[in-house]
């Protein structure tokens, strides 16, 4: 399989809460936060090139909502979804597959646009087939007061509405050669695909580890629903990965696309970063 990174912009979080309750004088040092205290994060997706397939997995915040809203995350740089896969030699309407790991705006706003009318909405990739889970999927649009915020019906109802929507029903393999596991510890059913590509293993973290200096167990996001099972979740996951040299892939991190780990005396550690196409 072929993998590429497909960065999609950066943002801003409160530091505090994507680090709970780890204090500022720590995680500073490794994400460091403006005189607001607020951290910038990547929105970076993947792009599964597999015989006839082309597998997006997420697509960022998206550009369609209003300025009120787009002013509180700060978006910046230069990448954009558009951008990246011209940059890759792919449009739009090249992708076979749309593989949501979750239905937080950030992960998933790329996948609806305005219509060109100004009327409603539609899908961005019209060749697509959409990928969520049914949990998940009744989740997001029955969504609790916590996370009503990150669901937005507008970039979840249109896939719905299109006819586009699948349901992977359970983890395991998805096609050959690419792994599905679910974790429930920041949302129901968040999916963590493990990919082959060039005899490794890489895994896209989402939000299971949004950076290199969440691997530390804990350090978990305020915005995580369930923080005791992402400690869970994260324990077994990091020790799995030292195990079987997995290479992480990370969705958020600013600095660091990919790492592999390595087990020492506090546990998982970083062992070295890297960018995919150095694989």
């Amino acid at each position: 399989m072929e993998l590429i990174s497909i960065p999609t912009g950066n943002f801003k979080l409160d530091g505090g809460a994507m680090h709970g309750v780890v204090p500022k004088s720590i995680w500073n040092k490794f994400n460091q936060a403006d005189e607001n205290n607020m951290c910038s994060w990547s929105m970076r997706c993947m792009l599964v090139s597999s015989g006839s397939r082309l597998i997006l997995i997420d697509n960022g915040i998206g550009d369609k909502q209003d300025e009120k809203f787009m002013g509180y995350y700060f978006l910046h740089g230069d990448d954009t979804l558009d951008g990246s896969l011209n940059k890759a030699g792919i449009s739009k309407d090249d992708i076979t597959d749309v593989f949501l790991t979750h239905l937080h705006f950030d992960h998933c706003g790329g996948s609806v646009i305005r219509k060109t009318s100004g009327d409603g909405y539609e899908t961005a990739f019209k060749n697509a087939k959409y990928w969520s889970n049914r949990k998940h999927w009744d989740w997001a649009v029955n969504p609790n007061m916590r996370e009503k915020a990150s669901f937005l019906k507008e970039n979840i109802l249109p896939i719905e509405e299109s006819g586009q929507l699948n349901f992977i029903e359970n983890e395991g393999e998805f096609i050959p050669g690419f792994d599905v596991k679910f974790v429930h510890g920041h949302t129901e059913s968040m999916m963590i695909p493990i990919i082959e590509h060039k005899d490794q293993k890489v895994a896209f973290m989402a939000d299971l580890l949004p950076s290199a200096g969440h691997i530390p167990v804990p350090y978990v996001m305020a915005y995580d629903t369930r923080p005791l099972i992402t400690l869970d979740e994260k324990s077994k996951f990091l020790k799995d990965a030292c195990d079987r040299n997995l290479v992480l892939f990370f969705e958020h991190d600013a600095q660091r696309e990919c790492a592999t780990l390595q087990w020492t005396e506090k546990g998982a550690r970083l062992d070295r970063s890297f960018n995919l196409n150095e694989l």
